[in-house]
């Protein structure tokens, strides 16, 4: 096997599907025309067809998505769990045969260490594709794919445009040295710190007065009481009227509202009261 093969061979398959020709076949993707013997890879068999479908594969990455598994399946199969039939891209009044079919298994390229990484095709009962595995036969063909280990190109890094300010800096022709500023004495020091504590307090305290969120509907209504309630707020309970209070007790309560829901039960039962003459 040539480097060339090898370096192909460990790029993963990212997407199977059915082209007619190379015209309908999408960007991306390899045709296979012939198979490992050298004939022709047309699913369609017979004498004066101008149309026919071809298996094709891609590698482009740009996706982020591997083939993890591929499958020949009949037509009375389940499609298996976390499959799906690969897509078609024919001709007009073209279609795939439905008794045998192929399913894919796609999944996100990071997920998984191994994928397909080929698919080849031979004549049913002719060839035996070493080291590859054997779907099944379909339409008088074996599907064959090889799967392993697989890379990934590494990422290149996009060159940065370097702006003019960071052009401008160097360490050649800083220009004049600048002259020293004095050091500030204590007294300064001092100052320049209850500036800065007295402008924050300033910051804070406008801040609290601004906040809306402190702010309720009651704020500045002034408290009082209705008209109707000063009266008797100022007046005084005699202690004849707190005599007249009466205390029930438990059984007290419960006597003078006992009801015992006997209209609702005749009612319930659909029992019609006698009248007594």
């Amino acid at each position: 096997m040539s480097v060339f093969e090898s370096s192909a061979f460990s790029r993963p398959i990212t997407a199977v599907a059915w082209a007619s020709n190379n015209t309908t076949c999408p960007a991306q993707f390899i045709l296979i025309t012939q198979t490992e013997d050298g004939a022709s890879a047309n699913f369609i068999r017979g004498f004066a067809i101008k149309s026919g479908f071809y298996l094709c594969y891609s590698k482009d990455l740009s996706g982020g998505m591997v083939v993890a598994d591929v499958k020949v399946i009949t037509d009375k199969e389940t499609i298996p769990h976390g499959y799906c039939y690969i897509p078609e891209f024919l001709e007009s009044k073209t279609s795939v045969g439905k008794k045998k079919r192929i399913c894919v298994r796609i999944v996100p390229v990071g997920s998984v260490t191994t994928a397909v990484l080929d698919l080849k095709l031979t004549a049913k009962n002719k060839t035996m594709v070493q080291q590859y595995t054997c779907l099944g036969d379909m339409n008088g063909f074996v599907v064959w794919c090889l799967k392993g280990h697989f890379s990934t190109p590494a990422p290149q890094a996009k060159p940065r445009s370097v702006s003019l300010d960071m052009r401008s800096l160097s360490l050649e022709g800083t220009g004049p040295p600048q002259p020293l500023k004095p050091s500030p004495t204590e007294n300064q020091r001092r100052r320049s710190k209850l500036d800065i504590n007295n402008s924050t307090e300033a910051v804070y305290e406008s801040a609290n007065h601004s906040n809306i969120y402190g702010i309720t509907a009651m704020d500045g209504v002034p408290f009082s009481l209705h008209p109707k309630f000063e009266s008797q707020s100022n007046s005084k309970v005699s202690v004849s009227t707190l005599s007249d209070i009466c205390v029930k007790s438990v059984q007290d309560i419960e006597k003078e509202y006992n009801y015992t829901f006997a209209v609702e039960e005749l009612a319930a039962k659909r029992i019609c009261p006698t009248v007594s003459g």
